[in-house]
């Protein structure tokens, strides 16, 4: 069962957080971005020995843990987490900074393997701040799902929530952060309501770019994404 979406007040330093993102998650940027990227492109985070079931994380840089070691990301403290209940699980990470919905639908299919159990979606940020028609933005979301069914029809699927501030208008803010939940209901799949819960906007919470979580930050993220993964396994 998917869960609506609930509504957040938007501080500002939220609007400052998701309004910077693009610069944060783009091509063009410091040094220290391009070792996030090629951090996220080495793929597998942690590995328990003698595990067989899968759970890939797919998404961008907030997924691939910019500016943190590949160990402070959330996918990896989810790992920690199903060690310390001695689940069978191994975790992926396949975060790459700058990623969109178009470029994510065209790299997924690289990274599904026939033994991956579990995929979470976290993409869409960059195409709201960058103003992409929704219907597009759906529909690359749609297609990734699509995509998973298709060739792993008994994994299971979580898409991550996102919202952006008001800066497209109120019209364009309001479909963007309803395009998750009634893609989570009309697939069927998981939801997350909102993945940045109680850290975007918090600058304790996020690094001095004011954009991405700090490794306090991550640790709340990986409970609002245990939230929804946790009953699942």
């Amino acid at each position: 069962m998917t869960k609506k979406i609930p509504s957040f007040s938007f501080p500002l330093m939220f609007c400052y957080f998701l309004t910077t993102l693009l610069l944060g998650c783009g091509e063009k940027g410091p040094k220290k971005e391009d070792a996030a990227i090629s951090t996220a492109e080495e793929v597998e985070v942690t590995q328990s020995s003698g595990t067989d079931k899968k759970i890939l994380f797919f998404g961008d840089s907030l997924t691939a843990g910019y500016g943190l070691e590949v160990s402070q990301a959330f996918p990896a403290l989810i790992q920690q987490k199903i060690d310390s209940l001695d689940l069978d699980y191994t975790v992926i990470n396949a975060g790459l900074s700058g990623e969109t919905t178009a470029s994510g639908k065209n790299r997924l299919e690289w990274v599904l393997t026939d033994d991956v159990d579990i995929v979470i979606i976290e993409l869409g940020a960059n195409d709201g701040l960058r103003g992409v028609p929704l219907t597009e933005t759906e529909q690359n979301l749609k297609e990734m799902v699509n995509k998973v069914q298709s060739k792993l029809p008994e994994a299971r699927i979580v898409l991550a929530g996102m919202m952006i501030p008001p800066n497209m208008g109120p019209e364009y803010t309001s479909k963007f952060e309803h395009i998750f939940p009634e893609l989570a209901e009309s697939e069927n799949i998981e939801l997350i309501p909102f993945l940045l819960e109680d850290v975007a906007g918090i600058p304790e919470l996020n690094q001095g770019d004011g954009i991405h979580p700090t490794v306090k930050g991550q640790k709340i993220v990986a409970q609002n994404v245990w939230k929804v993964l946790g009953p699942m396994l």
